[in-house]
């Protein structure tokens, strides 16, 4: 367990590495996103040729759109507020894809840490952000050949006054509960963000100067980790969620905010926000019935009933025979009422619940609501 005595050198190393930073301004000429699964929107499917079938991307995209949800994600919301495009998938080279205003490196499954052989997803972040090196060489290259791959590709500009959004490492906790305890996942934690802030620091060589830097949600509130790891009610808290998985995501929390802090003050001519995702998503959890929400950690689209509707053997809109008898797992009839799509992904619904939440910009340090000019209509 993480002592009293740990819990402060971390508070400590972050008041000593807090700097005077000033808000950013959102007006970007492009977005370049690093993830999972929370903001894939095609990567892993065409990287690995994966296939999602319906009921995926039923409410927005009327079909499955590369997204692991029943339509848009966070990262949808959040570069349509800034009057950007959705992002292509960096890896989706298939209908003239056009990456003028960024492009998008986040896959499904993917770890900060180098993959292990069993992984869901090869495209760790250090390999996304080689990709997206050889992603703004190759811009450059094509952009001295003359005007006529302008229209597809950003300015060199760009890559300067661009964007960098990151949300990773929710993986690199939830997998390792499978084979490790929690004490060795909290020692690991700083192991795992050594090689984050080697990603940034790549990033921030090449010339990136604005990063948005999203922490990790409430991972023992997700359906999946419920049905796994939540069998006996003691590992449960007040709202039914695992508690140690709840611990690991704060304690990993607690040591990015003050890698944030450290790096506000070593890059002092750039912008870096750290964004609570964990406070909005747990927020929502807890509330949800205030928030127009029926069922918080139900899955909409899955099999088995009550009271999880998850049965790990079958993913969303997938068909399987257990003893000669086909399961299959479907969606609910309403999904804007679950905070939960699929046991392990968030609804079209949560998702804009949480954009509306960041985009407050009181989820923020430092907090940047005074440099908005956008506004996120909410539809609830």
């Amino acid at each position: 367990m993480a002592s009293k005595s740990f819990i402060l050198q971390i508070l400590a190393s972050i008041f000593i590495f807090s700097p005077l930073v000033h808000s950013m301004d959102f007006n970007f000429p492009a977005v370049f996103n690093f993830g999972d699964s929370n903001s894939d929107t095609g990567g892993l499917v065409a990287g690995i040729g994966d296939r999602l079938d319906p009921p995926n991307g039923q409410i927005f995209f009327k079909r499955p759109a590369g997204r692991f949800c029943d339509g848009r994600l966070i990262v949808d919301f959040l570069v349509v507020a800034m009057d950007l495009p959705f992002l292509n998938p960096y890896l989706d080279s298939i209908g003239a894809p056009a990456f003028r205003k960024g492009s998008n490196f986040a896959a499904a499954g993917s770890t900060i840490l180098p993959p292990s052989p069993n992984a869901v997803s090869p495209f760790s972040f250090g390999i996304q952000v080689a990709q997206f090196l050889r992603f703004k060489n190759r811009t450059l290259e094509l952009l001295e050949k003359g005007r006529k791959f302008q229209k597809y590709i950003p300015p060199a500009d760009a890559f300067q006054k661009g964007l960098y959004m990151f949300d990773i490492g929710q993986n690199d906790l939830a997998g390792a509960f499978y084979s490790k305890s929690l004490d060795q996942i909290l020692a690991s934690i700083p192991t795992i963000l050594v090689e984050f802030e080697t990603g940034i620091k790549e990033l921030y060589d090449e010339g990136a100067r604005n990063f948005w830097i999203h922490n990790t949600g409430p991972l023992g509130c997700l359906t999946q980790n419920v049905a796994k790891f939540g069998t006996d009610p003691s590992k449960l808290d007040e709202l039914g969620c695992v508690s140690g998985h709840n611990q690991a995501a704060r304690i990993f929390n607690l040591q990015l905010y003050a890698l944030c802090k450290k790096l506000q003050g070593q890059y002092s001519d750039a912008n870096v926000i750290h964004v609570d995702i964990y406070t909005i998503k747990h927020n929502l959890i807890a509330n949800y019935s205030r928030y127009g929400f029926e069922h918080p950690l139900v899955a909409c689209c899955g099999y088995g009933g009550p009271p999880l509707n998850y049965d790990s053997r079958v993913p969303c809109g997938k068909t399987i025979v257990v003893n000669g008898t086909e399961i299959t797992a479907k969606g609910c009839s309403d999904s804007t009422e679950y905070v939960n799509w699929d046991g392990i992904h968030y609804s079209e619904a949560a998702n804009q619940y949480v954009s509306s939440q960041i985009l407050t910009g009181k989820y923020s340090d430092p907090p940047f609501s005074d440099k908005m000019p956008f506004l996120l209509p909410l539809k609830f």
